[in-house]
């Protein structure tokens, strides 16, 4: 009995020491704290300190995204008057339901950690409240259509406020994202509110077909008139083409009768009388116009010839 108390005694000594010993698996970070004061912050591996009663580990998950839901829980009944949880007042007098869900990890940082091994057991506590005072800023600028419609603004604004609030308090955590999980009217109203939004919708809907069509004829328009101005331009071109043409032949021409009358003075009336011709002729073609040279006989005009024939 007596060489049982030797043996026990060095084999309680080296268990106690062993409670110095800890490991730290991957993906975590620990915090040593030793008579109280944080002496180390080892990462995965093996950690060797002094035995329990004089070092404290504390193992924090530094990889792993946390999620806290804040606001509105439908599967709570509250009966409770005024305002329950997640239900905020808009800037016009109306009460909207929210429900949030924060992600954030642990800023693996040494005071990161050191934050938030100081804020662990207030943690959810505090970033649910600011989440919520936040928010309730946010819907108290906005009327109540705007809040309903508006949550990528809100999630953009939660966030960046958030983070914000982080920093100031020193939590030791990042916030990642924050997603809007519900927002919508009270249900003893929503019915009404999905009823407005619907009819809002198809005016929407209805606007924009409008603009459509009026897109489609205006560039229709557009399309006909740049068509009318580029036939228009080419015709104006060919027209003038032909105008210059017409112009330089008659100038060769009234060169070549200039010429001509200074051998021949009766040119220009021998012209005059073979176009009168081309003229009288084509307009005989359109009518009853004769022309007068062909109807002269031996006792002057016969105009018989243009009297209308009996039974005619």
């Amino acid at each position: 009995m007596k060489h049982a108390w030797r043996w026990l005694l060095p084999v309680a000594l080296l268990g106690y020491l062993a409670t110095g010993l800890a490991k730290v698996d991957p993906g975590e970070r620990a915090v040593v704290r030793r008579f109280g004061q944080i002496v180390a912050h080892p990462g995965p591996g093996l950690w060797v300190g002094l035995p329990w009663g004089m070092d404290r580990i504390d193992r924090i998950q530094v990889l792993a995204a946390r999620q806290l839901p804040v606001g509105y829980n439908p599967d709570e009944s509250n009966d409770a008057p005024g305002l329950v949880p997640g239900q905020f007042l808009t800037g016009d007098q109306n009460l909207v339901q929210a429900r949030f869900v924060v992600e954030y990890v642990i800023n693996k940082e040494d005071s990161g950690l050191d934050q938030y091994l100081l804020h662990r057991d207030t943690l959810d506590r505090t970033l649910a409240s600011e989440t919520e005072a936040i928010a309730g800023s946010w819907f108290a600028t906005q009327r109540i259509d705007d809040a309903l419609s508006g949550r990528v603004a809100l999630a953009v604004g939660l966030k960046e406020r958030l983070t914000e609030r982080v920093g100031v308090l020193q939590l030791g955590i990042i916030i990642q994202n924050v997603i809007i999980d519900i927002l919508a009217a009270p249900e003893a109203v929503r019915e009404s509110f999905e009823a407005v939004n619907q009819a809002q919708t198809n005016i929407r809907t209805r606007r924009n077909v409008a603009e459509q069509e009026a897109t489609r004829q205006r560039n229709e328009a557009e399309t006909l008139r740049a068509r009318l101005l580029g036939e228009a331009s080419s015709y104006k071109l060919e027209r003038e083409s032909m105008a210059k043409s017409e112009a330089a032949a008659f100038l060769v021409r009234l060169e070549q009768y200039q010429r001509l009358r200074v051998n021949n003075p009766n040119v220009i009336q021998a012209i005059w009388r073979e176009e009168m011709t081309k003229t009288l002729a084509g307009v005989k073609e359109r009518g009853r116009i004769e022309v007068l040279d062909d109807a002269l006989g031996p006792n002057g005009i016969e105009l018989n010839q243009f009297l209308p024939t009996k039974g005619k």
